[in-house]
């Protein structure tokens, strides 16, 4: 059987969907699985063993061209998905040009979720296929229901798999970064997607401070390239200037994550890749919810506001308020103690 997994961006999403592919193989052995995903969210499938194609595309190229050019561009990418013959095309997206992709694909079987769930509905279209989810069921129960549904396959709701391969060259960045920090360090993350989903920086560089003073380590402060602006922000609002900056590559934040004794970030693709590397998480959510996003690991802890009501299928980029986002640094301390407390102590902690 050829399978065509569509799940095209983001960062998180795309972890967020690795649970089901593992599913699929441990039901499927023989299956030929394909993946196609954007080019610049492919990292973290790249040498998966559990794909045996992955599809790398550029839906941004045909923006802003010519007509001639789109025309041209779409036609190549389309080569590029239709190459393997699928028998069926599992659509974990729910947006139009990932249901598109599914029917350009050429395969005649076309599943995804029912209208209630899509995040475009116009996409349904574009299915032969769809599944119906219960309502509040957690991002990776979605996919692994979808998955399992489409291909009709048991599946242990407890075994959540995250197939992530590295290689020497991300340990070797992990180890180096691990040099400087000590073994026994915490990550934090002050970036986001959206700007609805940011702690304050300020926030962050006093936690980094009661991080040192009652646990006694040093904080990873570790952002991509483009927001170093921000952590900088942290590290002025530190008094004790226990924290380094670092920018790694994802699969180097994923080594360097699982060494981690704590991790502290917002719905974000490194969150996702931490509890992902299985080490204690503190999320701080806002505007989406942690019964949906957030980390499956039973411990991990969820820093929000449950007093407001605005939050309920908030989702909003935007925003005058932003009160959601507002928890003070003591309720951030107290959860990463706790989350601490409550973890397997590591050699490192001796």
């Amino acid at each position: 059987m050829r399978i065509l997994i569509v799940k095209l961006s983001s960062i998180g999403d795309i972890i967020h969907a690795l649970p089901a592919v593992a599913a699929i193989r441990r039901a499927l052995p023989e299956a030929q699985i394909s993946w196609v995903v954007e080019a610049r969210s492919a990292e973290i499938i790249r040498g998966c063993p559990l794909v045996d194609n992955l599809i790398e595309i550029d839906t941004r190229s045909i923006r802003g061209k010519v007509v001639d050019k789109i025309v041209s561009e779409i036609s190549w990418q389309a080569k590029l998905i239709r190459k393997h013959k699928y028998d069926i095309a599992i659509d974990f997206q729910g947006l139009i040009k990932s249901a598109a992709i599914a029917k350009i694909s050429g395969a005649k079987q076309r599943w995804g979720f029912a209208k209630r769930d899509l995040r475009e509905k116009a996409s349904r279209y574009f299915l032969t296929n769809t599944v119906s989810i219960e309502p509040k069921t957690h991002i990776i129960r979605k996919q692994l229901r979808l998955a399992s549904s489409t291909l009709g396959f048991e599946y242990d709701d407890a075994l959540i798999e995250f197939p992530i391969a590295t290689t020497y060259d991300h340990r070797a960045e992990a180890g180096a970064i691990i040099a400087r920090s000590g073994e026994k360090f915490a990550i934090l993350n002050p970036a986001g997607g959206w700007v609805t989903k940011l702690w304050h920086a300020e926030k962050f560089g006093e936690l980094a401070d009661r991080i040192f003073e009652e646990t006694g380590m040093i904080s990873v402060v570790a952002t991509a390239p483009n927001e170093v602006e921000l952590a900088q922000t942290v590290v002025a609002n530190s008094r004790t200037g226990k924290l380094i900056l670092t920018q790694p590559s994802l699969k180097g934040f994923y080594e360097l994550a699982r060494q981690a004794r704590i991790y502290v970030g917002g719905d974000t693709g490194p969150t996702h890749l931490a509890v992902a590397a299985g080490i204690p998480v503190v999320g701080l959510f806002g505007p989406t919810e942690w019964w949906r996003n957030g980390s499956l690991t039973p411990g991990d802890i969820c820093v929000e506001r449950t007093d407001i009501t605005c939050r309920v299928d908030c989702h909003r980029r935007t925003c005058d308020n932003w009160i959601c986002m507002d928890s003070d640094v003591d309720s951030v301390m107290a959860a990463v103690i706790r989350r601490i407390s409550t973890s397997e102590p590591r050699p490192s902690d001796s």
